[in-house]
This record gives C-alpha cells, sequence and structure tokens, in this order.
C-alpha cells in the first residue's frame, strides 16, 4: 500500500470513529466454574452442553462450563480457600452453609431456588456382589463380624457423611435410643477397611480392586455402577434411609466480582426445567417434577425416607455433634 493510500484508508477510519462507528463486537462469551461433589461428574457432562445450547439459543451468549469435582466437604473447602467457583451444587446443605458462614454464599442462599435450592435428591442403598453372598439386606447387617463395608469418610465426601447418619437414624426410627446407634455405627465402622476421601474412590476401591462385601453409596451411584457392569452386582434397598438432597447456589462474591450473576443464575435454574430435570432422571437421581418423576419411576423403587432435620435437628446440629472435630465420628473411629 501506498504512503496516500494508507493515509486515506487511516483517516477514513478515524473519520467513522469519530461520528460513532466502531468495528462490530464479538460474540459475548462467559465461562463458569462448577465446583461439586464427586460422584456428579457423568450428571453435569449431560446438563452443561444442554444448557450452553438453550441458553445459546434464548440469549445469543455463548457459555462455557468448566468443572471441579471431589468429596463435598473436601471441595467446599477449597472454594473458602480461594477456588473461584461461579457456583456450587453439593450434595449436603452443610457444605454450602459453610461458605454463607465465610460470606462467600447469602445466608438465605437456600431461598434462592425451589425446593430449599435442591432440585434433585437420592438416598442411601447398598451395592453387593452376586447373590448376595453375606445376605446384606438392613443397616444391621453392616454391623456383622466378617462383612466388609466399604463407605468413603465422613469428614470429606457427603455420601460417607449421609451413611452414617442413615444408620445412626435407622436406629432411632425404630425407637432405639443414642447408645443403641452409637453402637450400631461403631460396628459398622469397624468392618470398614478403607476410609476412601470420595465416594468415586470408594466405588473403585469396591468394583475395580474388588475390596469389601457391600458398598454404601448414593441411589443414583450404585444405578450407574448396576447398568454399566451389569450382573456382577445387585442393588439392594434398607427397610428406611435417609433423604439427600443436593443443594446448589449462586457464590456471590465471585458472580459479582465477574459480572456473572446472571449467567450462574440461569445455570442453577435450567436444572429445575424440564430439560434439566429429564437429565437428573436420566442419572438416576429423583427429580423434583412429578411428571418426570413419573415417567421415570420405574427407576425408583419406593423406600421410606427420613430427614436430617427431622432426626437431628439440621445440618448444623448434625455437624457439631458427630462430624466437627471431636464429635462422635472422631470418637468412633478412633477406638476403631
Amino acid at each position: 500500500m501506498t504512503y496516500n493510500k494508507f493515509a486515506f484508508a487511516l483517516g477514513t477510519a478515524l473519520a467513522a470513529a469519530a461520528v460513532g462507528f466502531a468495528p462490530v463486537a464479538a460474540a459475548q462469551e462467559v465461562t463458569l466454574l462448577n465446583v461439586s461433589y464427586d460422584v456428579a461428574r457423568e450428571l453435569y457432562k449431560d446438563v452443561n452442553p444442554a444448557f450452553a445450547a438453550a441458553y445459546k439459543k434464548s440469549t445469543g451468549t455463548d457459555v462455557t462450563i468448566k468443572q471441579s469435582h471431589g468429596g463435598s466437604s473436601k471441595q467446599a473447602r477449597a472454594v473458602a480457600d480461594g477456588l473461584e467457583a461461579s457456583v456450587v451444587t453439593m450434595n449436603q446443605a452443610n457444605d454450602i452453609d459453610m461458605l454463607a458462614d465465610r460470606g462467600l454464599v447469602v445466608q438465605d442462599w437456600a431461598k434462592k431456588f425451589p425446593h430449599n435450592a435442591a432440585p434433585a435428591y437420592s438416598t442411601m442403598v447398598y451395592l453387593v456382589r452376586k447373590g448376595n453372598p453375606k445376605a446384606i439386606k438392613d443397616w444391621g447387617d453392616l454391623a456383622k463380624p466378617g462383612v466388609q463395608v466399604i463407605i468413603p469418610n465422613p469428614k470429606t465426601a457427603g455420601n460417607g457423611r449421609y451413611t452414617y447418619l442413615a444408620a445412626w437414624g435407622s436406629v432411632l426410627k425404630k425407637g432405639g435410643n443414642e447408645a443403641q446407634a452409637r453402637e450400631l455405627v461403631g460396628k459398622i465402622f469397624k468392618n470398614v477397611p478403607i476410609l476412601d476421601a470420595g465416594g468415586r474412590a470408594a466405588t473403585t476401591t469396591f468394583t475395580q480392586r474388588q475390596i469389601g462385601d457391600v458398598l454404601v453409596t448414593f441411589e443414583n451411584e450404585v444405578s450407574m455402577v448396576r447398568a454399566e457392569f451389569g450382573d456382577n452386582f445387585e442393588v439392594v434397598y434398607p427397610a428406611a434411609s435417609i433423604l439427600a438432597e443436593s443443594p446448589v447456589a449462586v457464590v456471590d462474591k465471585v458472580v459479582d466480582k465477574k459480572n456473572i450473576r446472571k449467567e450462574a443464575t440461569a445455570y442453577l435454574n435450567f436444572l429445575y426445567s424440564e430439560a434439566g430435570q429429564e437429565i437428573i432422571a436420566k442419572h438416576y437421581l429423583r427429580p423434583r417434577s412429578e411428571a418426570v418423576f413419573k415417567k421415570y419411576a420405574a427407576n425408583f423403587k419406593p423406600i421410606s425416607l427420613f430427614t436430617v432435620d427431622e432426626v437431628f435437628g439440621g445440618w448444623r446440629a448434625a455437624q457439631k455433634k458427630h462430624f466437627d472435630d471431636g464429635g462422635e465420628f472422631d470418637k468412633i473411629y478412633s477406638s476403631k
């Protein structure tokens, strides 16, 4: 290009800018980080592209969702320590309460979305080896001598915590007392050969390393293992178990800093949509939508469920009594 042509082109561009013209802006792009619990990997592998496509269609904005998975409580501590999650999708309210106490999440986070901000729920059931050779049927069977029980660490994993509370609560729901509940849970944890940090690690220990007679974990996790490995395993439902909700929250401090509250909120709202509830049900989590639940009812065996609020006075009380340092779990496990 000659000097004169270059000068003309430059002058034209400057003139256009002076009267308000500007290059066409690039399409908006937003990145979210979903910090989630250990056994939700497959769920969000399906949720994320479905949400991104729906949001792009309705708003024109491209959203990329990155994932981080691990034991629920371990993940919550990572967020508290500086991991900049846009949203958290956990398996117990206790972990989000901790983030609220740190000022990262609003105190009334459970009121920001329907059903106490839990778009799905599950319960604790047993995965046993083909033929159920140890004849495991209920919580008391996990305490029998010679039965190896695989449970992740209740100090770091939500499903380990739910399993502990389910076993303890099963005694109280039958009219037993605290001493009897403590005795049962103590015997069960004496039968735990390995205390993995997260639920997926516990599943690997049981299914791939072939350790243990029974894996206790979420209904959706054992159902997916059963679907993958077929006749190698069987699912056993106890007479009663605990309601295990999967709560979600926007990490307010992060989304406001990055100006992505709208996208983060839309992402969590998508979980309540019919499309989101369908994905939840296909992954063996119990959906809130009555229509979707009815459609997938064959996946969800009827079972008597009790809640943390009902038996333990809420998550904060359960945490303080059972899982804080020096609490019931520490006393039980240190005497193993």
